[in-house]
């Protein structure tokens, strides 16, 4: 059965092949009045089954869209293989069907079907949608030939991508002589839009080939960008008479712990109960709210080897402040940088809002929460965002409210301009808070260039002149050639206590730039691009006396199979103010200016393959002396169910001043095997050699419906010193969800 109905939809299509193989359809694509590629969903009449087989009778009236086009590795030509997609609808669900042709078929990658897997390094399907229509913002689900789910909310066209945002949607697969089908129902209360205008939604389709290591659109999107250049996307049309239920889901938990501490004598044994809101105001507004917020499941963070003067940056990981959380993102412009499959990175350097400063202590210890509550949504053509959480009293700090209150408005095209105000309130002290506040705005300017501003003012009792920051950017990427610029200037006095950055009373200076040729003969020895560039940040104090720079200049070369490598020499000044210690058994480093430089080269080879490796050598200077730093990755696939990974990271460093030498290794082993696409076991085993200690956290997670979770965590903590015995840290956690849809 599958076979013939995989020979009507290509008749249907009546793709041909060129010379080369390409393929190449016939059917001239309809378009929108605008220019944009179209796309026409049909209602169904009929109930459709999600099984993968596309036997319903929508699919027999839905018109199909094909002629996917190269963004990798020959942007505009046709894709190496046809892909036909099918849109429909009825009162409750979107669905769509994506027909993957493979001539290849034996050739399909799959290395994983965890929730949220990585789509580089496999065959995949992923769509856009952007339902608001302001092609700013968009809702992408991803699949690949084994039916794994991933999904993403994504703002300002990948400026901020949130990877853990989850929704009920449902996805089935099947495989066949012709290749694979991906057959999925979104339901339209996992979306935000507009009921009183006109239906038109922006979509757009992206299919991996990960053999060939070519990325596919059917809207075509130039390699610099990513399918979350959504204002390329095209137009879906055709939905008419939508009246979905409200969005209106209730989840409570229950968690229970027996946890003794490091070093403790004795099991403390805890019970939990509290519970998610989630209530669709309008198609566009949502509330969100929370009673004593519970975080146990989290993955713990990964122990990194810390050789600056710095705190270190640790991502959220918590979803209740996920969710959403790009409306509330002030900051630069994102990097589309898609060859290498990067996230844009934060800015160390100042990030306005960073949740992790809610609920979490410096060292990552949790602070119990209250209640908490988030309103994030599009009102008279704004987009807003409010957030407000009320934390408990501990020893250490007293019951605070933490708020946050953004406002954003499209102008021009694809440009916007916003506001935000921050506060940190204690319950004890009407006299002890923390305020910031201020304006923002983001620019398209012509030539695919960017143009970010912010200015913010902060007010915190006891300090007076030079509360502000500053930072004014302009960004250009191009397939050739890209480039950021800008300055940013902070005060004296700043004091942002729900942001992360690392210095005050400085001015930076930044830049990064460079070229990424593609010549035909370095692509016949494998290597697709060629990437020289530099990335450059010079800082000074307010009288311009230098106080730091950074400047990386290097190579990379991209490989035909996915894998690249680099070589770069950083040139490094430090102004150091207190004295810095960086090994237990090392005595600080004094007070003052060091400047030295490293060498580095690193690799990491084809990551679909069973087995690949990944590494770097770091040679030069460290501080007042010298270091070599070694680190390398293996992780091994036999399966798309199973994954080891292991990975060491050693610095050698010798200082001059003080006289001194050591040692920091730290080792990292992750594994992860699937049950399924709804069960999960994860662990995550850290061994820092310096301190000779031992950390493991191992969850298991049973999805056994959507947005219901059995989770079973056991963490442990132990010193490996037989000469002075610490007792070891157990604990584990068990949380059962549940959520009720009404």
């Amino acid at each position: 059965m599958k076979a013939v109905l995989l020979a009507l939809l290509a008749a249907a299509q009546a793709p041909a092949t060129d010379e080369d193989g390409a393929v190449e359809t016939r059917a001239i694509p309809a378009r929108s009045e605008s220019g944009r590629l179209q796309v026409l969903a049909v209602e169904s009449r009929e109930p459709v089954v999600i099984d993968g087989v596309l036997d319903d009778s929508a699919w027999r009236l839905a018109p199909p869209v094909s002629g996917f086009i190269q963004a990798e590795p020959y942007e505009g030509q046709p894709a190496t293989e046809d892909t036909e997609v099918r849109v429909a609808f009825d009162s409750k669900n979107l669905y769509i069907a994506a027909v993957c042709h493979d001539r290849g078929r034996l050739g399909v990658v799959v290395n994983d079907i965890r929730e949220d897997f990585p789509t580089g390094e496999q065959d995949s399907f992923e769509i856009i949608l952007d339902t608001l229509y302001d092609q700013r913002n968009g809702f992408v689900f991803m699949t690949n030939p084994e039916g794994a789910r991933a999904d993403q909310q994504m703002a300002n066209e990948g400026r901020e991508v949130n990877a853990s945002w989850d929704a009920v949607w449902f996805v089935r697969t099947s495989r066949s002589e012709e290749g694979w089908i991906a057959e999925f129902a979104i339901p339209f209360s996992a979306l935000r839009f507009d009921l009183e205008s006109s239906l038109r939604w922006g979509i757009n389709f992206s299919r991996r080939i990960r053999r060939n290591n070519e990325i596919d659109f059917w809207s075509p999107v130039p390699r610099a960008y990513t399918l979350n250049r959504v204002s390329l996307a095209g137009d879906l049309v055709g939905i008419v008479s939508t009246r979905p239920g409200r969005d209106f889901r209730v989840k409570p938990y229950v968690a229970g712990s027996a946890v003794r501490p490091t070093g403790g004598e004795s099991f403390s044994k805890d019970g939990n109960v509290g519970v998610d809101v989630k209530y669709g105001l309008t198609r566009a507004l949502t509330l969100d709210a929370t009673v004593k917020s519970d975080f146990a499941q989290v993955e713990a963070d990964e122990q990194q080897v810390n050789l600056t003067q710095f705190s270190q940056f640790f991502p959220e990981k918590r979803e209740f402040f996920l969710e959403n959380s790009g409306i509330f993102y002030v900051g630069d412009a994102a990097r589309n940088n898609r060859v290498t499959y990067l996230s844009p990175q934060p800015d160390t350097d100042l990030l306005l809002f960073f949740s992790r400063r809610i609920g979490l202590t410096e060292e990552g210890t949790p602070i119990p929460i209250l209640a908490g509550g988030r309103l994030t949504g599009n009102v008279a053509g704004l987009s807003i965002g409010a957030l407000t959480v009320q934390t408990e009293r501990t020893s250490r700090e007293p019951e605070n409210n933490f708020s946050v209150v953004r406002v954003r408005k499209n102008v021009f095209a694809t440009s916007d301009i916003g506001a935000i105000a921050m506060s940190r309130q204690s319950a004890d002290s009407s006299a002890d808070y923390n305020r910031v506040y201020g304006l923002d705005s983001n620019i398209r300017l012509p030539g695919n260039v960017d143009w970010s501003t912010y200015y913010v003012k902060t007010k915190t009792p006891g300090f007076d002149e030079g509360q502000y920051a500053f930072r004014s950017t302009l960004n250009r990427e191009g397939n050739f050639f890209h480039l950021k610029t800008g300055y940013m200037s902070i005060g004296d006095q700043f004091r942002n206590e729900l942001g992360y950055y690392r210095r005050t009373g400085v001015r930076k200076y930044m830049l990064d730039t460079g070229v990424r040729p593609r010549p035909v003969s370095f692509q016949e020895r494998g290597v697709r691009e060629i990437h020289p560039h530099v990335v450059w940040n010079v800082f000074t104090d307010h009288s311009g006396e230098m106080v730091a720079k950074a400047m990386h200049s290097g190579i990379t070369f991209f490989f035909n199979n996915g894998g690249h490598s680099q070589i770069a020499v950083n040139p490094t000044y430090q102004l150091l103010e207190s004295p810095l210690r960086l090994h237990p058994d090392s005595p600080p480093i004094p007070p003052g200016g060091y400047s030295w430089t490293t060498y580095v080269w690193d690799f990491t080879s084809d990551s679909s393959r069973a087995l690949s490796v990944g590494g770097g050598i770091t040679l030069g200077g460290l501080w007042s002396g010298t270091q070599r730093t070694l680190d390398g990755t293996v992780a091994y696939k036999p399966s798309y169910k199973f994954r080891v990974s292991l990975k060491v990271q050693r610095t050698a460093a010798k200082l001059d001043v003080p006289v001194s030498e050591f040692v920091t290794t730290l080792w990292t082993a992750r594994t992860n095997y699937s049950f399924a696409t709804n069960a999960f076991l994860d662990s995550l085993i850290q061994y820092d050699a310096a301190r000779r200690l031992f950390n493991a956290n191992i969850r298991f997670n049973f999805t056994y419906r959507p947005l219901s979770d059995l989770f079973i965590v056991y963490n442990e903590q132990r010193y490996a010193t037989p000469e002075n015995p610490v007792p070891t840290g157990r604990g584990l956690i068990v949380k059962f969800t549940r959520m009720f849809a009404f």
